[in-house]
């Protein structure tokens, strides 16, 4: 069966033992996607899509009069509002892509899927392949809460595929495999959410080569740029088709808030996203920005950053480490992210206490000021808060903050 859109190809697919066409559910495969308007034309008098031709009416007058006169809101707004907004989005970003495939040494833009953040690609993974209440997943928690909320909300009449939950160790993973033939997606967080833990590639070949697994191993990589260079699981896209790295604009280019995520696939996989996404997924006004965050410039200022954050992030360590007299561990897994993740202890003793670091979570928030997010309830993190590496100025802050809860509580 051919998939829709994609040329056909003579090119022999690697690993032997992986079929897409047996992974993806054959309903999508036949799916004819949405065809939007600006598929065919983008430019000329356009009175195809039933736009606004008169344009978007936002005002800034009574805005900035209500501001006190404040102009930086006019002068902040005027770029974005010019636009074109009352026109549908550029379905499919091509300039985008480029500058990522350039970025992570893809050789086209056929490689590179957009969506709504990450949490967009991890549905739509699981819509395409996933049969409900017949087929499952495999994560390996501790990991990103996301993977099992997607799963039971594409659940039909609530029969979510069940969820295999190994720790990550290659041969418990091939054991998981082995017992169970009806897993179709296994996903791997990298560097890991909450452990901060970089798998190695080594580990990942060992599942994608693994012959009994028939499905589709999905590296997330929201971290990586944390990582030391030649870390990603990208470098192996080019021989196995039976891999997909998640990125996303949201840590280190700090774009949190305008919601770009990022897969990267061989063109088969790329082609059965982008016929089953929305039709105009990314907006405007994220695409304007995307595109200049990923400029050489606004690369290099990325890189410098990032070099900021991971000298921080030593120093921050060693400061929580010098807290140990007052009951906090040492460091849970690796630091390859942006973040730490440490058990607060039992007062005068040596277990993990998940009673006195709730109370610490909740007394560093509502008392002073600085909030960190307690992990306690998560496999393998017992007492664990996870602190997340600021300015040099929070960081100290922080210290200080966590040194008076522990002495008080």
């Amino acid at each position: 069966m051919t998939i829709i859109g994609l040329a056909p190809s003579s090119v022999r697919t690697r690993p032997a033992h992986f079929d897409i066409e047996r992974v993806i559910r054959p309903n999508i495969l036949t799916l004819h996607p949405y065809r939007c308007a600006r598929d065919d034309y983008s430019s000329g008098i356009l009175l195809d899509a039933n736009e606004n031709a008169l344009g978007h009416s936002i005002s800034l007058s009574e805005d900035a009069s209500q501001l006190n006169g404040d102009s930086n809101v006019v002068a902040e707004l005027n770029p974005i509002l010019g636009l074109d907004l009352h026109r549908y989005p550029d379905p499919s970003h091509p300039k985008i892509k480029r500058r990522i495939a350039e970025l992570r040494g893809l050789p086209s833009i056929n490689h590179v899927f957009l969506g709504v953040g990450s949490d967009e690609v991890i549905d739509l993974l699981m819509r395409v392949c996933v049969a409900p209440g017949r087929e499952k997943i495999l994560i390996t928690p501790p990991t990103y809460g996301m993977y099992a909320v997607n799963l039971e909300l594409s659940a039909e009449g609530g029969e979510g595929g069940e969820k295999g939950r190994f720790s990550l160790r290659v041969d418990e993973v091939k054991r998981a495999i082995d017992a169970d033939p009806s897993i179709k997606l296994i996903f791997l967080c990298s560097p890991g959410n909450p452990t901060g833990t970089l798998i190695s590639l080594a580990s990942i070949r060992a599942i994608l080569d693994y012959e009994p697994f028939k499905g589709i191993v999905i590296v997330d990589e929201a971290y990586i740029d944390f990582s030391e260079p030649g870390s990603s699981a990208v470098s192996l896209i080019a021989e196995y088709a039976n891999l997909c790295v998640m990125q996303t604009l949201s840590k280190s280019f700090g774009l949190a808030a305008i919601r770009l995520g990022i897969a990267i696939a061989q063109p088969p996989l790329i082609q059965i996203l982008t016929n089953t996404k929305a039709p105009y997924n990314i907006g405007t006004p994220t695409a304007h920005l995307a595109l200049r965050a990923l400029s050489p410039t606004s690369i290099s200022a990325v890189r410098k950053n990032n070099e900021t954050l991971n000298a921080s992030r030593a120093k921050l360590l060693s400061g929580l480490h010098s807290l140990k007299e007052l009951g906090l561990g040492r460091a849970i897994g690796a630091q390859d992210a942006n973040f730490i993740m440490i058990p607060v202890l039992a007062r005068g003793g040596s277990v993990p206490d998940n009673v006195r670091a709730q109370r610490v979570y909740v007394t560093l928030a509502e008392e002073e000021g600085v909030v960190v997010r307690y992990r306690g309830g998560e496999a393998g993190c017992g007492g664990c808060l996870r602190i997340t590496v600021g300015t040099e100025e929070e960081n100290a802050i922080a210290l200080t903050k966590v040194k008076k809860a522990l002495e008080n509580l």
